[in-house]
């Protein structure tokens, strides 16, 4: 599976655009804030219905324009199936595919899987739990629908709880039949995200190390904790000591909604005692067992992202990292840099068929084709 093409109107900077690629490797040349990352984005759109970078999909059309439109058509074992993602303001986004649209976003995930690594990965390190979360949900996600199911209905259940805990304390009479209702659901489905998480990061953390080894060079030992109340005790038990301290704060205070993942270097915090380096080779060591972990689940090979990849490494692990990519076992791939000589010289000696695209005012231009 593969993208063949994209067409882009009024979508962040671009008027209009249209590129063709490469089944294989794909290079987005130019300065910064010519729109390379733009392209990068509206492909992520194409998989996930939304952008990586801006969760407010109105503020992706262009400034003015009444709408933005992407659509793309892809390769799947010698079928050509077509995506349509289209947003006129102070509308619903439309999103369709082989022009049937979707009555569920949530329904297009996985259909198309993608990894994309990018500098704003650093949010996995330096943010809150909730980015974590959603790593790992982006993850299973992508190859478990009934997990996505489960935690959408997780989601709403909890919105409701919370919203009769804000009532009871408004009315300062507290209804225990009602809570119960909501606290039944939430422990039920919550035992469930519990139960597939735990089980993702067990076979998850070896994948993760084989790849940071490689990065780095095997000099450091790193890991990965999966943290959640429900790993203390029964869900029901910890919520229900939870129950005067949620009346209190008026919102649920215990569940899988404050899972978190704990990021180690030789047993030690990651955020706290690792350079730089080591936490850009651990991001990238992430990205590529998700890689990996989707591409065995789904027996399908997702497409690539590697967003300013040279923010991240220095020349030798860049090195490595595209002879490593470029091979067979992984499948499409884009890459963005702001010198094109670099991409070049490095895939010109692989014998793997690359184009290589110049980004300038809002033009794109193929510089190079071999294959």
């Amino acid at each position: 599976m593969y993208l063949k093409k994209i067409s882009l109107i009024n979508f962040k900077n671009y008027p209009a655009a249209e590129l063709e690629f490469s089944k294989h490797i794909n290079c987005l040349t130019g300065n910064n804030g010519e729109g390379k990352t733009t392209i990068l984005d509206a492909i992520h759109y194409l998989s996930f219905c939304k952008s990586f970078f801006n969760p407010i999909d109105s503020q992706n059309i262009l400034h003015d324009a009444p709408f933005f439109l992407i659509q793309g058509s892809f390769d799947n074992v010698e079928i050509d199936e077509e995506v349509y993602c289209g947003l006129k303001r102070n509308q619903k986004k439309q999103f369709k595919r082989n022009k049937k649209e979707y009555t569920r976003l949530a329904d297009h995930i996985g259909i198309y899987p993608l990894v994309m690594v990018s500098p704003a990965d650093s949010e996995l390190i330096t943010e809150g739990s909730e980015s974590r979360r959603k790593f790992i949900d982006s993850v299973i996600a992508q190859f478990d629908r009934e997990y996505l199911e489960t935690l959408i209905s997780y989601n709403k259940v909890l919105s409701h709880r919370n919203a009769l805990l804000k009532q009871i304390a408004d009315s300062r009479k507290f209804d225990k039949e009602a809570l119960e209702i909501w606290d039944i659901q939430l422990i039920e489905l919550g035992k469930r995200i519990n139960e597939k998480r735990k089980y993702f990061i067990t076979d998850f953390i070896p994948i993760f190390q084989k790849y940071y080894a490689f990065i780095s060079g095997g000099k450091e030992q790193v890991g990965i904790e999966y943290d959640s109340h429900l790993n203390e005790k029964p869900f029901e038990e910890t919520l229900a000591l939870a129950l005067n301290r949620d009346r209190l704060m008026q919102y649920t205070t215990v569940g899988v909604h404050k899972d978190d993942l704990e990021f180690t270097i030789n047993g030690h915090s990651l955020k706290k005692y690792a350079s730089q380096g080591q936490q850009k080779s651990f991001l990238i060591a992430l990205k590529l067992a998700q890689f990996d972990f989707i591409k065995n689940i789904k027996k399908t090979t997702p497409i690539l992202l590697l967003d300013d990849i040279y923010d991240k490494l220095d020349d030798l692990r860049v090195k490595q990292l595209m002879e490593l990519v470029s091979s067979d076992n992984f499948g499409q791939l884009f890459i963005t840099d702001t010198h094109p000589t670099r991409l070049s010289e490095i895939f010109s000696n692989t014998h793997t068929d690359y184009h290589i695209y110049k980004i300038a005012n809002g033009q794109i231009e193929l510089e190079h084709s071999n294959g």
